[in-house]
């Protein structure tokens, strides 16, 4: 899809525009996310399997697209731009990100099933808990590798609206 572009503006505004879908996913994820802690401290029981499995698809696919889409794309970016230390950095930061994909794999796995959520139910508050500390740090790392391999090889914000704005 950005292979396509014709200059180094559309190109990365493009990445800029991706970016900015996940980081929207990230906040509804996060807003599940709280209504499911919520929920687990009003009445644990009363929690349905409807929720978790929205709270996990969400985070499912937050996870995928960091994984597929935006993680592979700000390499490019920053081998594009020849920038080895983004590349070295990038490196680090992915391998401390797959401890927190590992976490939510596991969670999906828990509770993946009727019978394995009724089973670990009583697990919940401790699983939100330990997502939440994961997360935080995910988002930490992700936010490292924004900032690095991607706005420090951006156009300031008045091009990317110029870049947005022409035909």
């Amino acid at each position: 899809m950005l292979e396509e572009c014709k200059t180094a503006l559309e190109r990365w505004g493009g990445v800029h525009r991706l970016i900015d879908r996940w980081l929207d996913q990230r906040r509804e994820l996060l807003v599940t996310f709280m209504d499911l802690k919520e929920a687990c401290d009003a009445e644990l029981d009363a929690v349905e399997k409807s929720q978790i499995d929205a709270f996990s698809e969400l985070l499912m696919d937050y996870i995928s697209a960091g994984h597929f889409e935006i993680y592979p794309q700000l390499r490019e970016e920053a081998t594009a731009f020849h920038d080895h230390d983004a590349l070295a950095l990038a490196d680090k930061l992915l391998q401390r990100l797959e401890l927190s994909t590992e976490l939510v794999l596991a969670f999906d796995e828990d509770f993946s099933t009727p019978s394995r959520c009724q089973h670990y139910l009583s697990r919940l508050p401790a699983w939100l808990d330990r997502l939440a500390k994961g997360l935080g740090e995910r988002f930490s790392l992700e936010d490292q590798l924004i900032e690095r391999l991607h706005a420090a090889h951006s156009p300031p914000p008045a091009s990317r609206a110029a870049a947005r704005l022409s035909p």
